[in-house]
């Protein structure tokens, strides 16, 4: 064969070539089609919120790939849940097209309690939303700072700044009403306990201000007030009056005072001669 095809001339063989390659060239273009399944679309099915193994299962039985791309948290969501899929449901692509899915976290991942005390309401919502931490209620409370964070509770409870807690979580928030417009006598917690005096204030809507201890306190707890500012009553012996969310400072001692210091005499009515 080798002789017959070097017996003939150059340009046949050249000819030869060039059939043959053409042959080759449009039995190639004719199955491309064929190869890359074009004209062959299907619409991606919407696996939104479903199982990982339901959605597989479904994507698969549409004649799609799958492929877990990514994961994240999202409290609304069950664990495995699908949380987003490229290409998006509804879309025309072609057989055997792989679809990335983001699937929900089993275990919610932790994060650290800010410290929301003293922000503003919209301040704190910014920092519990970059956390991926959620405002759950909002409790109001007589305070002189409007609208200001009081207290952060969780579950009900006091949550320290700092503390790991799941991401997702429902933080409460106490926020400051402002002080009331009706004016209340000022309690009487001379001779009360430290804790007695903070009930006392807690009840009244009022706020425990600055407290002054005595050097001889070991027990704070059960410590005694023997002054209180403002007190119960004025020099004239009238009621001092205070609005919800006012302050009221205390003095601290181991001793109970004797009498009540807070109230002030009467002075001494002149007799007419």
């Amino acid at each position: 064969m080798f002789k017959s095809i070097t017996k003939r001339s150059f340009g046949f063989n050249l000819l030869v070539v060039v059939g043959i390659f053409a042959v080759l060239g449009l039995l190639f273009f004719s199955l491309l089609g064929f190869i890359t399944k074009h004209g062959d679309t299907l619409t991606v099915p919407d696996v939104y919120k479903k199982n990982i193994q339901e959605a597989t299962m479904i994507l698969e039985n549409a004649g799609f790939g799958v492929d877990v791309r990514d994961s994240i948290f999202v409290d609304s969501l069950p664990g495995l849940a699908v949380w987003e899929q490229t290409p998006a449901r509804g879309s025309i692509v072609k057989v055997g097209r792989t679809i990335y899915l983001t699937v929900n976290k089993v275990i919610p991942p932790m994060v650290q309690m800010p410290d929301l005390t003293g922000l503003t309401f919209r301040s704190a919502e910014m920092t519990l939303h970059s956390l991926r931490l959620n405002v759950g209620d909002t409790i109001y409370k007589p305070d002189f700072a409007t609208n200001t964070v009081l207290q952060q509770l969780l579950n009900g409870k006091p949550v320290k700044p700092g503390r790991d807690i799941p991401e997702g979580s429902n933080i409460t928030l106490v926020l400051s009403s402002g002080t009331g417009n009706t004016e209340n006598p000022a309690p009487d917690l001379v001779g009360m306990t430290f804790m007695e005096a903070k009930e006392t204030l807690s009840a009244s809507n009022l706020g425990l201000g600055t407290v002054i201890i005595d050097p001889s306190v070991r027990d704070t707890a059960n410590a005694f007030v023997v002054k209180q500012t403002p007190m119960r009553r004025n020099s004239l012996n009238e009621l001092n009056m205070v609005r919800a969310g006012e302050s009221v400072d205390i003095w601290l001692s181991n001793t109970r005072p004797e009498k009540d210091s807070g109230v002030v005499p009467a002075p001494p009515v002149e007799q007419e001669d």
